[in-house]
Parts: structure tokens; sequence; C-alpha cells
């Protein structure tokens, strides 16, 4: 599971898994024998990152934020840890505590004395960043500033400034801090999309508030998928609660992306952490800049992933593309013609392998721009015009309420077919309310299709690309079915539909 790691934020105690660079005796003493098998490009030595430091740490910063709130609880308003929460942790792992205002030592005070006025600004987190140019602009997670009333920058050389945040934008956890100051030392940008997974890297940020801290190791996956908006790159660069928003950094000292998350049973770093792709950062802090907020495309459905089964069933080469599973009334999707249940291949020509790829390629094009959208449908595919409106505002699919058995009465005679399933036909006003023309409701779901995850009051809308007519027509073809092969249903279940793979039993 994944987590943010500002100090100070959740990240103190939440579930996670990442990790520090480390190498064996045992692993060294193979060297000899590995150099008997000649490798192309092997690399004799280990790198030697002190120089590289010299020429980048100066443009790394630490950052902290104060938020005025009441101290002495376990957490605060906004379910950030609270004051004894954090000192429980640096006594953890530091054996000491969390120092304070009139308390440099850090000893911990008395449990009684903790008080304080309402108003009075408390450090609310720490966490890492990087200046962008030398008229001070900086960059760093969205999660770091998020909620601070004050923020402030220190450089390497102590020099401080209060810092306004122009922008923060959550989907991708970038925000763009402006600093007053000229002629301040600044990283040049790297090309994230050139990195290859194996290369050297090194991370720089304040863990646990240790302003300055280097770690190295190496990309251990590209284009890996979090659930998040965008792509990240994974490396085994040892980071910790307080690297948040610090940069990754190539061996010729370029950023190639901004630590985000790491992935932690302890807390602490394992060998597994995030960052996200500069290119796509860059991006992002342009829209911050010029405008405060970031603005993307969208087209109005809800996706999800082509599974092997229903790929093979719907004639695909292979499980590619995103599932439609919900068409918004109205929206740009909705006037181009797409249907739940097609499959969105492409985006502009572009290939959409999985279905995390469609609202990135949606998300960056221009407002209002027209846009091509290949979908396979029943064994065939189309083109299909559509115009790009802007994210902010999508309307929220409302939540479908079951049809329960509001079809037809079901003749007393009905068996369930070779699938577990008795079925009956839509009304005229079922169809009209659910827009279709055809289709038929589930009364009752046994067997392959209820172990399948077929429910009752589920109208199905397709049978293998073959549209559903009424009960009559849908039960002649699960008759025919081959019990050797799967098949797939186009099961609509309120306003959300996708495709269901099973496999009628043998007759």
């Amino acid at each position: 599971m994944k987590n943010n790691f500002a100090a100070g934020s959740k990240t103190l105690s939440a579930l996670l898994v990442s990790a520090s660079v480390w190498m064996s005796p045992a692993v060294l003493g193979m060297a000899p024998a590995m150099a008997a098998a000649p490798v192309t490009g092997a690399v004799i030595g280990l790198p030697d990152f002190a120089d590289l430091v010299d020429r980048v740490g100066p443009a790394v910063v630490n950052i902290r934020t104060t938020e005025r709130l009441k101290l002495g609880g376990r957490g605060n308003a906004d379910g950030q840890p609270g004051e004894e929460e954090m000192q429980e942790f640096l006594r953890r792992f530091f054996g000491g505590a969390l120092p304070q205002p009139g308390n440099p030592g850090g000893r911990a005070v008395p449990r009684g004395r903790r008080q304080a006025p309402s108003d009075e600004p408390v450090q609310r987190g720490v966490g890492s960043g990087f200046i962008l140019s030398a008229d001070g602009y900086v960059m760093t997670n969205a999660h770091v500033v998020d909620g601070a009333d004050e923020v402030f920058v220190t450089l390497t050389d102590k020099r401080e400034f209060k810092a306004k945040v122009l922008g923060a934008d959550a989907r991708t956890d970038v925000a763009v801090l402006k600093i007053e100051g000229d002629k301040l030392p600044f990283l040049v940008m790297g090309d994230s999309d050139k990195i290859r997974v194996g290369e050297w890297v090194i991370a720089i940020g304040s863990p646990f508030n240790l302003e300055n801290t280097v770690t190295a190791g190496i990309i251990s996956a590209k284009q890996r998928d979090t659930g998040d908006y965008l792509a990240l790159i994974q490396s085994d660069v040892a980071v910790n609660p307080g690297n948040s928003g610090g940069p990754l950094i190539n061996m010729r000292g370029e950023v190639i992306g901004i630590n985000s998350q790491i992935a932690t049973l302890s807390g602490g770093s394992n060998g597994i952490s995030f960052a996200v792709p500069i290119d796509e950062a860059i991006r992002v802090s342009e829209q911050l800049k010029k405008n405060g907020k970031v603005t993307r495309g969208r087209i109005g459905v809800q996706i999800g992933e082509v599974s092997k089964e229903v790929a093979e069933s719907l004639g695909l080469k292979s499980a590619q593309g995103a599932e439609v599973s919900l068409v918004e009334p109205g929206g740009p999707a909705d006037k181009a013609g797409i249907k739940a249940g097609d499959i969105i291949l492409k985006f502009n020509g572009v290939p959409v392998n999985r279905s995390s790829d469609l609202p990135r390629l949606v998300g960056g094009t221009a407002l209002a721009s027209k846009a091509t959208v290949t979908v396979w449908r029943k064994g065939q595919q189309l083109d299909l015009p559509v115009t790009v409106a802007e994210l902010e505002g999508d309307k929220v699919a409302k939540a479908g309420k079951g049809k329960g058995k509001g079809g037809a009465a079901e003749p007393e005679a009905a068996k369930a077919n070779a699938l577990g399933l008795k079925v009956s036909d839509l009304t005229a006003e079922q169809k009209k309310e659910l827009g279709v023309d055809g289709g038929v409701v589930v009364d009752a779901a046994e067997g392959v299709a209820g172990r399948a995850g077929v429910q009752e009051g589920d109208v199905l809308l397709q049978l293998n690309n073959i549209e559903v007519k009424d009960a009559k027509q849908f039960n002649a073809a699960v008759a025919k079915l081959d019990a050797k092969k799967p098949s797939v249903l186009l099961v609509r279940r309120g306003d959300v539909a996708q495709f269901v793979s099973v496999r009628p039993s043998a007759k």
C-alpha cells in the first residue's frame, strides 16, 4: 500500500513499503566469478556521487509549514497526527522528543503543561523541495503544503524565506511556491521519458527534518500505476517522512522526478519509493504559475480494465484498451455516440494499452478541441469524433438503483438456463428509462452466472457481442453456447455496465 511522506503527516503511522540501498560482502565477493562471463555494457566499480551532490545540493530546500490550531490533542482538525503522536514517533526512531518553541532541546513537556492559545502558529509538517529558477520559483508536493497557513523555505546556507503558494494540484501532487530572491541556485530539468530501468539516481531532502540528506539507488521500474492520475517512477532510493517534494536526480545532475510516495509496512524506508515524472510536473507547474490551477480535458465516461477472457470473447487480439462501463448522459462521449460496452482502443491515434492511459491522454488535450476516439464494438473498429470538455465540474454519476424484479412476471414453467439465469423481458417503460431498445432483466442468478457476480435485478444487454432482444432470443442463444469456451455478458447494474466472463455448465 502507498502513502505520502511529509513529516508530520498521516504517513508516520500508516501502512506502506520502501527501501535503502546496500551491497553485502557476499554480493561483492561474486564479482570475480561474474567477470568470467562478459556482459555488454558492464559497469566496473560503483559511482562516486560526491561531485554531483556538491553541484546540485545548494538548490534543494527544506520546507516547513505551520498552522494555527490548538495544541495538546492526539490529532488536529484535518486528521493529521497531533503533537503527542509526533513525540512518540520521534522517541521510537531517535530516542528523543520533538523540539518545541522555548524547548529547543526536545525534552518532553509534561502533558499538563501542553497548553497554548488556539491562534498560536505551530509546526504542521516538514518536507523538501527544489528551486526551479534563479528568481525564486520552487517546486514541491501538493500534500506538503496542503492546509498550511504559512510556508517557510530554508536554503543550505541557512537563509530562510516566507513562501507564497502559487498553486497546488492534488491529482499529480505538484505545487509551486515563490520566494523573493535573485541569483538563487537552481536545478536543471531532465527528460523523464528517457530514463532507463537500472540507472543510478540520488534523492536529496529532509527525512525526519534532517536537512540535506542524500540517498542513492537505481530506477527499479517505469510507468508504475498506483491508482493515481499518472504513472510514477519507481526506485529503490531510501526515502522517508520529510523527503516529500525533494528531487530525484540522475547522474548528469538533472531532475527526473519529484519524490512523492513510499510503500512501507513500518513507517520507514523498505525499498520502494515513487516519484512524479518531471515532464508532467513541469507541464503542471506552468499552468500553476499562470493560472494558479490546472485545467484538464474529459469526455464523460467511466472505464475499467479489459480482462483476457473478455478480450478473447470480443475478438480482440490482446487484453488492451479501456472498457466503457458508464457514459455520462449529455456528455461529450454520449454526443459522440460512445456506448457502454465499447472498448476504447485509441485516443487521437495513440493506443490505449491500459485503462489508466485514457484519462492522461484526454486530460492533456486542449479544451474544446476535436479528438477521435477509436472503439471496438461488436467485432468492428469505429472512429468517433468527440469534443473535449473541461474536467472541472464533471458530473458525478448517481448511484444506480437496483431494478429488483421490475420486469414482466416470470412464467411459472421458466427454468434456469445453462448459465444459471432466469430472465424476463423488459417493459416498454423500463426500456425508455434505461435508454435501450432491448435487453432482459435477471429474475434469478444461480450457477456459473451467480458465481461470476451476476445478480437479481441486473439487465443483460449483450451476449458475445450480440445484442439481447428478449428472453426467448437470449435463452436460445445460451442453449447454443460451447461449454468449453468462455462467453461474456454485458451486464448493466443501475447506471454502470460492464462485461462479465462466464462458462456455460456442461449439458
